[in-house]
């Protein structure tokens, strides 16, 4: 008998200084979550947060998804660029444990397939306790693209489940058609089907 779906909590925080204020919709909260809804067989509780471009509060705002609300997964949307205002990278490595430059890396490079400014990105991926926190694209479509992949490039959610059994949390279980994680066979469950 196979064990049950585990709970997962996961952080979702779309970054902003006109969808905080109300000058436009935020797009990226939705996104987000109808994606993980798709993709994930666990049942989920989500934490959303919508928030400025300011460094300190960005910074406060994980700190508090993961130590206070215990999310296992924190995913940001925007505040990636160059701009001056774009400071999401940085208080991201200001509450950072490790740093996971591989996911940054297969970002980039997924979105090099759809657009040349993909190199302007600077999307971190940390630790922080128990717990992975990633930056993503501000874009629905590119959010949806770098976490599901394309058939040149492996989506970044194939591998967020097997980080999080590393660091402790939930066995997540993904829905093959939309991504299909991938964990070593060691690490799989043994009445997996």
């Amino acid at each position: 008998m196979s064990e049950p779906v585990q709970v997962v909590r996961i952080g979702i925080v779309s970054i902003s200084d006109r969808a905080s204020t109300g000058v436009y919709e935020d797009k990226g909260l939705p996104a987000l979550q109808a994606w993980l809804s798709s993709a994930l067989l666990n049942p989920i509780e989500f934490q959303p947060r919508l928030i400025p471009d300011e460094r300190p509060l960005i910074a406060a705002t994980l700190r508090e998804l993961v130590d206070e609300a215990r999310c296992d997964l924190v995913l940001t949307t925007g505040g990636t660029g160059p701009a001056l205002r774009d400071v999401t990278p940085e208080a991201t490595l200001d509450v950072a444990d490790r740093e996971m430059p591989g996911f940054g890396e297969q970002m980039r490079q997924i979105s090099l397939h759809f657009v040349p400014t993909a190199i302007l990105s600077r999307q971190v991926a940390v630790i922080r306790g128990r717990a992975l926190i990633i930056n993503l694209p501000g874009q629905p479509k590119a959010i949806a693209e770098t976490l599901a992949g394309h058939p040149a490039a492996s989506g970044i959610f194939a591998a967020v489940p097997y980080c999080i059994d590393l660091i402790g949390g939930p066995y997540l279980e993904t829905r093959e058609e939309v991504c299909m994680a991938f964990r070593p066979k060691s690490a799989q469950r043994p009445n997996q089907s």
